[in-house]
């Protein structure tokens, strides 16, 4: 007799954007299309028309992106669950990638999807105003070891003061990436290359995220939480900042209003996962990011995805094989 599969839920962040995500499902689902009318209503604007029609630009902007990538996912995520639901499949966790977080507490009803979109567009505002353009950068670090990459940063941060660059995203075993000032980013950049890195790649961000230098946003974001009402979260949603599962509100608050600055310690989070004997991960939401960096933490996590009609029926074959 089989057992039941254990689902994590994975959402994504910043990185998955494209025009045109999430028309599938809005095409064919009334309960995806519901999602998008609800994102517009929410924020007082057309949201959905710039994520199906652009330009490309205008959905770059981060202010646009979070909130964009948040409503595509849970529009996916409302066409996945009554499949579940169908099918007697639970969701045991969930975890996002720093924006991806939220998606996650919205599955796990923390908060409503409304309050969410307006958070996440805040949280954009806030992040893109934190460092004056030009002045902030991350850069992405391939083939080397995280204490190499730390111990770099901490000797660039100490000679270059008060500039400063941190670790910001610990993605795999094999990716790691910094953000800070830009001169720091860049000496850092190219000490990891001398230290052995395959590649240092400068990424086409608009900000510094998570670094210090996005305190004056969090600042901001904290007092923009407080007005969002929380509930206790339904299942384990693991936290970027401590890869920890929290389940109560002032946890979760707190979490959420650290991770701005704080690195986000994806490992951790999948490795907790796998310590909590999940058996299936689902990436929801657009591209295949999360299922792309669990390939790399380890080849053997049973992964997949669903961002349009396709995806959703290779997934459900998988989960009901």
């Amino acid at each position: 007799m089989s057992t039941a599969p254990t689902i994590a839920l994975l959402f994504p962040g910043q990185g998955s954007q494209s025009v045109g995500m999430g028309r599938a499902f809005y095409d064919a689902n009334p309960e995806a299309r519901a999602v998008f009318e609800e994102a517009d209503d929410a924020l007082n604007f057309a949201l959905s028309d710039i994520i199906f029609n652009g330009p490309e630009d205008t959905l770059k902007l981060t202010e646009n992106t979070q909130p964009a990538i948040l409503t595509v996912s849970i529009a996916a995520l409302r066409v996945l669950q009554p499949e579940l639901d169908a099918r007697n499949l639970t969701i045991a966790y969930a975890a996002g990638h720093s924006l991806g977080e939220y998606s996650a507490h919205v599955a796990a009803h923390t908060f409503s999807f409304a309050d969410a979109v307006r958070t996440v567009r805040a949280r954009g505002q806030f992040m893109q105003a934190a460092v004056p353009a030009g002045q902030g950068a991350m850069a992405a670090i391939l083939g080397l070891n995280l204490p190499d990459i730390e111990a770099s940063c901490a000797a660039v941060s100490a000679e270059l003061a008060p500039e400063v660059v941190t670790t910001a995203n610990l993605n795999s075993p094999d990716q790691t990436v910094i953000s800070g000032s830009a001169a720091a980013v860049a000496r850092v950049a190219e000490l990891c290359k001398e230290l052995g890195a395959k590649r240092a790649v400068m990424l086409p961000v608009s900000g510094p995220f998570h670094s210090p230098l996005m305190m004056p946003a969090q600042h901001q974001l904290e007092h923009q939480l407080q007005s969002v009402t929380f509930q206790p979260a339904r299942f384990p949603v693991a936290s970027n900042i401590d890869a920890q599962f929290h389940l109560q509100p002032d946890a979760i608050r707190d979490a959420l209003i650290r991770q701005v600055t704080g690195t986000v310690r994806w490992v951790e989070c999948i490795n907790q996962l796998q310590l909590s004997n999940v058996t299936n991960y689902i990436e929801v939401g657009p591209g295949k990011v999360l299922s792309g960096l669990n390939r790399q933490i380890d080849r053997a996590l049973n992964t997949t995805n669903v961002e349009d009609p396709a995806s959703l029926e290779k997934t459900l074959a998988v989960l009901t094989a």
